[in-house]
């Protein structure tokens, strides 16, 4: 039996009370905090005062229960004592390190700050006073301020905390506050989080709008679509927000003018709602308040359907305390939901289920379900977030009778539905808001709780949004993930609650971090680098760019455009003397210099290396660049330590000459792979069998491909030399790497179709990889060892392996962000930008990246050739039939090239993919598509190019 108490964190408190109970001092309450509630034998004697804030005696006690607070979690949780490091102040880089700031009780934000120590470790702090910030005005930005933090509480993996003080203060990068909007804490937190410069997740104005039920319901009902409670309202002096109808046949709102003399219309307003057929076959309603100054001090009263009297007198008495803005609600009291039992009726009391979401605002502002937990109670009595032990909805659902896998799972996905949908109608409201309206131009809802009732509408269990709120749900997702904390027992752990929350605030204060940078830009690539500027712009990214087309299109999207011919690469040295030279001489102050174009990668490090600015060294750039250079590098750097990276690097000879040629034959086993030395996109890639095909390969290369001319992007400003190599089998697969001071801080697998050989086109790819995770594994560390191997320590890099029967092996090096649709597949699916991380680096800033990404879904794709596609590209596959298939959601577009021109040395048009639950889910959605489409044929089987993601 299914049912939610309604009322929220407080139920049942007497009309006639003059003393409401209060929230606490996060939500405005006074007074001294209660003693004796910590049994535990923590030092006491830590250094919670904050030099230069001194606390008054009130305050100075608040602190020190709120210490006492995160210490009992911690203990409960079997995690070690705060340890005091505030005798020796940390120093750190102000402005050039990411700092999360949470203000707030430590119960209600554990699960953030533990998983924050996680992901972000040592950047992740609990300020557990107010007194520990200050804001501070920022310079050419009038009206907004920079949050500094003097003193907290740091989080790091394993549950390590230290409390430490920062000279100078960390500049906050997000900010997140328990906030309120009485005397008290709460009011502090709320002028804190103001008009900040950094990024907030709260802000008082947004929490006052999100507690106001009739306001939400509202909101709920008319822009989500989601179910709430058949609701009579009576509202005095409504705020704008809710003037503009009923939200729906169930939402019934009575504009009152005053707040005596209403008998006559409550008693005709109540009665028709007790009539109505919105409340179908409840037998019980409740009354209460309804507004931001009720929350956490709730007034409320049950009644029988059928006591029209005593229900309006309970809205009469309760108008008397209406100010404007708020409003009497008189709702439906949702019953246990009765379920079919094989084993008859239980005896005793039914039961009861509270539903509780939490839901996270991720990539693209997309809202995603991070966890959701249930309360289960008897069902004759209220059951509130505080009374109940938390559970799965597995567990609850099997506790009243429910157990049956498909039916749990549609439950599920109807909460889940639910609950996106609530926040997704939250973000489009605050979309509307203005700046002042939400508290700072930086002020977005990031997270959401909501809390659900079920009910059995039509025979099947769906969700009726009660009421919104984040700490009381997020704390209860805490419980549940703390039942396997000490003892360390039971089953894997789920991806935290806090998880996709924590993803944002990184990814927010990326953002802050970079607005404004200054960054050159060497190379600005083809179409398929369009985004680079398009996310320029979104970031505040300010670019300058050299390029030698002068008339290239970028060259109008840039703050200063420098036209330099760098297309003959043998002359990077000289020509990053003089590009030096041209920077200083325009004045340019940069940040930071980077290419993520191939030609001009060891260009920009020589530049970096003139400008003083960060980059891995041109060395290193020289020895990934040339592949036979990295091979045979790689071949005698035997360690230590091991393993080794000559374990993944591929006998190879490099080709400048016939008499190259014949000597490699002997050397190198064959079949092999023969290859431009400086090559990009696979173009000239051929398997050569023996000797003969060796010289007559090399022979067409150097007769067709000379210059720059013949084929621009590919690298032939280095020269046309060649390499043989090994040919080995295996599958293949791409690793995208995120470095910073030689540390591994993201890696991305994903696998690769099988060739048309003897060409090496990329065909097909799908992301997650497939491979078992000890197989991701090996593939990530031999991808780092590599880099680490040719000197590659700061940057986003591309490693492209096979994986063999003896393990990872090195097909080449790309030292720059991956190519094709890599960017876009990584953003979609993981929430990591590696344009933005490559900038970071390009600026000496550790990305702001989580410590352990997880892929929201999959993607599989296939790659489309002018030569294998033309009349499919030219008709039914059209550009703009693809970009409406795209716009539509039906397929994920990327295009590599600009025009239909077939070739016989080519590159992929464009990528078409599409995305799933599951990759075979994806890989039959795409096969399919691709049939339809034309794509797919005799001479370009894309089910056979899919069949290793099976």
């Amino acid at each position: 039996m299914l049912s939610l108490d309604p009322s929220g964190p407080e139920w049942d408190c007497p009309l006639g009370s003059k003393d409401l109970e209060e929230e606490g001092p996060w939500g405005g309450g006074s007074g001294l905090p209660p003693t004796g509630c910590f049994p535990g034998s923590w030092r006491q004697d830590v250094g919670l005062d904050c030099k230069g804030s001194p606390e008054g005696a009130e305050a100075r006690a608040w602190t020190v229960y709120y210490y006492s607070l995160l210490q009992s979690c911690l203990q409960q949780a079997g995690l070690p004592e705060t340890q005091d490091r505030s005798q020796v102040p940390r120093t750190g880089c102000p402005g050039a390190e990411v700092t999360l700031c949470v203000l707030g009780s430590p119960s209600t934000f554990l699960p953030v700050l533990l998983e924050g120590g996680v992901q972000s470790p040592g950047n992740m702090l609990l300020c557990l006073s107010p007194a520990w910030l200050m804001k501070m005005p920022a310079p050419g930005q009038p009206g907004e301020a920079a949050l500094l933090v003097s003193k907290a509480v740091s989080f790091h993996p394993g549950g390590l905390t230290f409390l430490d003080d920062f000279v100078p203060p960390r500049r906050a990068t997000y900010f997140l506050a328990g906030l309120g909007l009485g005397p008290g804490r709460g009011r502090e937190a709320a002028e804190l989080a103001r008009d900040l410069t950094c990024p907030t997740g709260a802000s008082a104005e947004l929490a006052r709008l999100l507690e106001d039920r009739l306001l939400t319901r509202q909101l709920l009902a008319q822009q989500g679509g989601v179910a709430v409670p058949a609701t009579l309202a009576f509202t005095y002096k409504p705020p704008g927000l809710l003037r503009g109808g009923d939200a729906s046949p169930g939402l019934r709102l009575v504009e009152l003018s005053g707040k005596e003399g209403q008998k006559t219309l409550v008693k005709e307003e109540v009665e028709a709602f007790l009539r109505s057929e919105a409340l179908g076959d409840i037998l019980q309603v409740a009354v209460k308040l309804s507004g931001w100054r009720w929350r956490g001090r709730q007034a409320l009263r049950l009644h029988s359907q059928a006591e029209l009297g005593a229900v309006v007198d309970t809205v009469l008495a309760l108008l008397e305390k209406l100010e404007e803005e708020e409003s009497v609600l008189v709702e439906a009291v949702y019953p246990p939901v009765q379920l079919p039992c094989s084993d008859g009726p239980s005896p005793g009391p039914s039961l009861a289920v509270r539903v509780c979401a939490v839901v996270c605002r991720t990539q693209g502002d997309r809202p995603l379900l991070s966890k959701v937990v249930c309360g289960v109670g008897r069902g004759d009595r209220p059951l509130r977030h505080h009374n109940s032990l938390p559970r799965t909805l597995e567990v609850a659902l099997a506790q009243c009778g429910l157990g049956e896998e498909a039916q749990v799972a549609a439950v599920r996905q109807r909460v889940k539905a639910a609950a996106e949908a609530a926040l997704a109608a939250v973000l489009a409201l605050e979309a509307g808001l203005s700046a002042e309206q939400r508290g700072g131009c930086r002020a977005y809802t990031d997270f959401l709780g909501v809390d659900f009732a079920l009910t059995a509408a039509g025979g099947v269990l769906t969700p009726v949004a009660l009421e919104l709120n984040g700490g009381l749900c997020l704390e209860a997702c805490g419980a549940l993930e703390g039942l396997w904390a000490a003892p360390r027992l039971g089953p894997a752990a789920d991806e935290a609650a806090a998880a996709p929350l924590v993803e944002t605030m990184l990814r927010r204060s990326a953002r802050c971090l970079m607005e404004g940078k200054q960054l050159l830009v060497v190379g600005a690539g083809g179409v398929s680098k369009k985004f680079v500027w398009e996310a320029a712009r979104d970031y505040g990214l300010q670019l300058h760019l050299v390029e030698s087309d002068p008339n290239h299109f970028a060259s109008q999207l840039v703050q200063t455009f420098i036209h330099f011919d760098m297309t003959e690469h043998r002359r990077d040295e000289e020509n990053a003397r003089l590009l030096a030279g041209l920077v200083r001489a325009r004045g340019l102050k940069l940040d930071g210099c980077f290419s993520y174009w191939d030609d001009c990668l060891v260009l920009t490090a020589l530049l970096c290396q003139e400008l003083g600015l960060p980059c891995s060294s041109p060395a290193a750039m020289r020895l990934a660049k040339q592949k036979s250079l990295t091979q045979l590098h790689l071949l005698h750097h035997h360690g230590p330590p091991w393993p080794a990276p000559s374990l993944h690097a591929v006998p190879c000879c490099p080709l400048e000459s016939e008499a190259d040629v014949e000597r490699a034959v002997h050397q190198v086993p064959l079949p092999g792979v023969m290859k431009l030395e400086f090559g990009a996109g696979a173009v000239g890639v051929r398997l050569v069998e023996d000797a003969p095909q060796c010289h007559e390969h090399f022979s067409r290369i150097t007769r067709d491909l000379q210059g720059e001319a013949d084929h621009p992007g590919i690298g032939l400003g280095w020269g046309n030399a060649m390499l043989l190599m090994e040919f080995v089998e295996g599958t293949e697969h791409d690793v995208d790497l995120v470095l910073f001071g030689g540390r591994l801080l993201a890696a991305f697998v994903s696998d690769n179709g099988p060739t048309r050989l003897p060409g090496f086109t990329e065909t097909a790819a799908c992301m997650p990889t497939g491979l078992a995770p000890e197989q991701e594994a090996q593939m990530v560390q031999a991808a780092f060892r590599c880099c680490l191997g040719c000197g590659l320590l700061d940057g986003v890099f591309n490693v492209e392996l096979k994986l063999t029967g003896a393990g990872p092996r090195l097909i080449e090096i790309n030292p720059r962000m991956g190519g094709f649709y890599l960017r876009d597949w990584i953003l979609e699916l993981y929430g990591v930008d590696l344009l933005l991380a490559a900038v970071m680096v390009a600026c000496g800033l550790r990305p702001a990246l989580p410590t352990r990404p997880r892929a929201r879904g999959h993607l599989v794709g296939v790659m489309c050739l002018v030569s294998q596609h033309l009349q499919a590209l030219s008709s039914t596959a059209s550009r703009e039939t693809l970009q409406a298939l795209h716009d539509r959601g039906l397929l994920r577009l990327n295009l590599l090239e600009e025009a239909l021109v077939p070739g016989e040395y080519e590159e992929p048009y464009c990528s078409v993919a599409c995305a799933g639950p599951s990759p075979t889910e994806a890989r039959l959605r795409l096969l399919g598509l691709c049939q339809g489409l034309g794509i797919d044929g005799p001479s370009y089987p894309v089910a056979h190019f899919l069949s290793h993601f099976k």
